[in-house]
């Protein structure tokens, strides 16, 4: 049996995506799946069908833990298999519209169902497959796994391909947005009788003020990514003036992240966000005890959207991925 190609075909599939953040449900699911096996050379039938039903965790943003029964019928009832296993899942990355992991996992299998034609083995599995989510709490999952276990009676050790479809579906659903801010009704002013004043002196020049700038996080890195991209003609700007006001001290850089994803995950790539600008003024030549980098997440968002689509979502959300640098000195001149 020939199955070098469609191994191939598989891990060059899961390969092949760029690394990006999936909206990961840390909660438990439940994944009903069909199957269709491409069996062991010993069997009578090169082929056979079935189904199964898994329990499982979400983790972290790498790893989910399963457990699962699954009944495959090689040929009819001359030839049918039942097993319970434990599975770990490690995904390559969360992104929504392929997310591929490798699973490995042992359990136990019976060969038949009679009293007298039937032998128990421990078994052993492994694989590479992809998750896809179709909806907030729903994902598309397939996968083909290798599964061999000894044998009692025939061939000493049965090996099959098993490759199955299927969906999670995912018990708890993620926070809800902040509610948006309501600004109270602005008063009705009331008239009064205006005594004409002397004009008043010209205004002194601007003073130098602390500035708070805000820069997107759609310019400066790819979407789920830390890397800055480049030419960066902004934090140029801000190097310049650090670099020309050396009594500016404190500057706090402040990443921020919008809400689609785990709380945990947008935090760390909040802070990894920050700390890159903080390494590019630094390679400007900007002194690091000068500068602060931070990581805020979710938190503080400018906008909130209700978009049920997921790219029309992901723009929305654009103002809410950003980066702040605050505490820079910057004078203005009268134009």
């Amino acid at each position: 049996m020939k199955i070098a190609p469609l191994a191939a075909a598989v891990i060059l599939g899961l390969t092949g995506t760029a690394a990006l953040a999936q909206a990961v449900n840390t909660d438990w699911y439940i994944a009903p799946t069909v199957s269709y096996s491409i069996n062991d050379d010993s069997r009578v039938k090169n082929h056979g069908w079935g189904t199964g039903l898994v329990l499982g965790k979400v983790l972290d943003d790498r790893w989910n833990v399963e457990a699962g029964g699954q009944y495959m019928q090689f040929d009819g009832k001359n030839d049918e298999q039942g097993s319970l296993s434990v599975d770990a899942l490690y995904f390559f990355n969360r992104n929504p519209d392929f997310a591929p992991y490798a699973t490995f996992g042992l359990g136990f299998v019976r060969e038949g169902y009679s009293d007298t034609n039937h032998n128990d083995n421990l078994l052993a599995k492994a694989g590479l497959g992809f998750t896809r989510q179709l909806s907030e709490n729903v994902d598309f999952r397939a996968d083909a796994r290798y599964q061999t276990h000894a044998n009692k009676a025939g061939p000493k050790r049965l090996g099959d391909w098993v490759m199955s479809v299927g969906v999670n579906y995912h018990f708890g659903g993620k926070t809800q947005a902040p509610a948006p801010y309501v600004a109270a009704p602005a008063l009705v002013p009331v008239p009064e009788i205006v005594v004409a004043a002397p004009p008043p002196p010209p205004p002194p020049a601007p003073a130098p003020r602390f500035e708070k700038s805000t820069l997107s996080a759609t310019e400066l890195f790819a979407f789920d990514s830390a890397e800055l991209r480049m030419p960066q003609p902004k934090l140029d700007e801000i190097a310049n003036a650090l670099g020309s006001s050396s009594e500016i001290n404190d500057v706090v850089i402040t990443g921020y992240t919008d809400r689609i994803g785990s709380a945990k995950y947008n935090q760390k790539l909040s802070e990894r966000r920050a700390l890159s600008v903080k390494n590019y003024l630094t390679s400007k030549g900007i002194d690091a005890n000068r500068l602060k980098a931070q990581g805020k997440g979710e938190a503080n968002p400018v906008v909130v959207c209700t978009d049920k689509k997921r790219p029309a979502l992901i723009k929305c959300l654009e103002p809410n991925r950003r980066v702040e640098v605050e505490n820079i000195t910057i004078e203005r001149r009268v134009q």
